[in-house]
């Protein structure tokens, strides 16, 4: 019993730290997770098995973690989805570096004549499509500042645009097991593939998508009207192919972008594990770079990874297992179904609803991680696996959209507008994508029962 209390109280406080951002959140989960292994599983437990398993090292010495089909059922950090991770990390900085997102914004920029309202709905397609294969939050990176950059051009406030494509890129992220954090923890830890995601989240998204353009076109469209016509024919904007420095370094980021959503795509054929996917991706980048630029475009690409959330995501699977091991998530599970009573609409609605409750507020990766197991205990006792995970994804990917703090993607595209001299307040971001969440979860809430109950 102190093993439980302690854990949880653990768990608890590095969530809080987390929402007031005391320290930087990767030091939050390492210290929570050194806790974990000392006090619970060393001064309470005296397991060391527990300590084994929640560190996971063997797994990675498996061949099934790189190939095949592992029915291993492993605790603790989950290195496949870590793997993963770097290697998407190391080819978008690749594909960064080469220029390719500027060309693409700029290209579309100019296919539709540089029409507010055209690029408007063309920016929310392309973060939704984009964020299905590339993290959301380097998508709302490269999308924002192109967009702040566009608005100086084209003369229209970027921040409707920002809001719009801050939205989609989760909605898209949603659709694909690469798409958002959330859903590699979820595919990873239960062996789903990347058809698994997009025939089932990826439908759903699809669906909500049309809802949501309309949503934003209605809520936007005449201001951007308004300052389109101000504007008038006084305009200049640079052509896209000034955004490749090196034809060589672009055409091999591409080749490698398409080589690894092959590999993604054919997944369940090929029996290539994601944490091989990423390892392959990030090679070829590496040899693709040197060959095309250098070595200081590679000194350059690694020394902008992001290394904090690398470093987040251990710490945060080392108190997940601490729950796991001390059998916390066990008892969540049967609290969960003990109030609905086993009805299985009923467990959606719970687990939907609290989980974009709680994703509004609070890291949405933290709390997928630790429902993962909630999920594995429920459907032990009868319930459908993959009714679960997708309600699950889904409720942590679009309950982030809901505030300004409730994804990554969130905070990088407020702040690169407030850095342009656009600030996004509070107010104005939750006026519009609060009804967009609540649209979306009504949308997916439907579907779910309508498909799987």
């Amino acid at each position: 019993m102190s093993a439980q209390l302690i854990a949880v109280l653990i768990f608890v406080a590095m969530f809080l730290m987390i929402v007031i951002e005391v320290f930087e959140r990767h030091i939050i989960t390492l210290v929570c997770g050194g806790l974990v292994l000392t006090v619970v599983f060393g001064i309470c437990m005296k397991d060391m098995n527990a300590i084994v398993e929640t560190l996971n090292f063997k797994s990675i010495f498996t061949g099934g973690f790189w190939y095949g089909e592992s029915s291993e059922e492993s605790s603790g950090i989950n290195w496949s989805t870590i793997i993963f991770i770097v290697g998407m990390m190391i080819m978008v900085e690749g594909m960064g570096r080469s220029g390719f997102f500027k060309w693409m914004c700029l290209s579309i920029a100019k296919a539709v004549r540089y029409k507010v309202i055209p690029l408007l709905i063309c920016f929310m397609c392309m973060s939704a499509v984009l964020s299905m294969f590339i993290d959301s939050i380097t998508v709302i990176l490269f999308l924002a500042a192109v967009t702040t950059e566009l608005a100086s051009l084209l003369k229209f406030n970027p921040i409707p645009v920002i809001i719009a494509e801050i939205f989609c890129s989760n909605l898209g992220g949603s659709a694909t097991m690469c798409g958002d954090p959330p859903n590699i923890i979820i595919g990873t830890s239960l062996h789903y593939s990347f058809f698994d995601f997009l025939s089932n989240t990826g439908i759903i998204a699809g669906i909500c998508l049309v809802f949501i353009i309309l949503y934003f076109y209605l809520c936007f469209r005449k201001e951007l009207k308004d300052s389109e016509a101000k504007r008038g024919d006084s305009i200049s904007v640079p052509e896209a192919s000034s955004a490749i420095k090196n034809k060589l370094s672009f055409s091999m980021s591409v080749f490698v972008f398409a080589v690894a959503v092959v590999l993604l795509v054919t997944h369940a054929q090929t029996t290539f594990s994601v944490a091989l996917i990423g390892m392959i991706a990030a090679v070829l980048t590496v040899v693709t770079t040197l060959i095309s630029s250098g070595t200081d475009d590679i000194k350059y690409i690694f020394k902008h990874l992001d290394y904090k959330t690398v470093l987040f995501f251990i710490g945060l699977f080392v108190c997940v297992g601490g729950l796991e091991q001390t059998g916390v998530l066990t008892i969540v599970a049967k609290f969960i179904q003990d109030i609905s009573g086993g009805n299985p609409y009923l467990i959606v609605v719970i687990i939907l609803w609290f989980s974009a409750i709680a994703s509004a507020f609070v890291d949405n990766i933290p709390f997928a991680a630790t429902m993962v197991p909630v999920i594995k205990s429920m459907a032990a006792s009868g319930m459908d696996m993959g009714v679960l995970s997708w309600t699950l994804a889904i409720g942590t990917d679009i309950g982030g959209n809901a505030t300004p703090i409730g994804a990554s993607a969130n905070v990088v595209g407020t702040s690169v507008s407030a850095k342009a001299g656009h600030p996004i307040s509070w107010g104005k971001y939750c006026k519009y994508c609060v009804p967009a969440t609540v649209i979306v979860l009504a949308i997916s809430m439907l579907c779910i029962f309508v498909r799987y109950l």
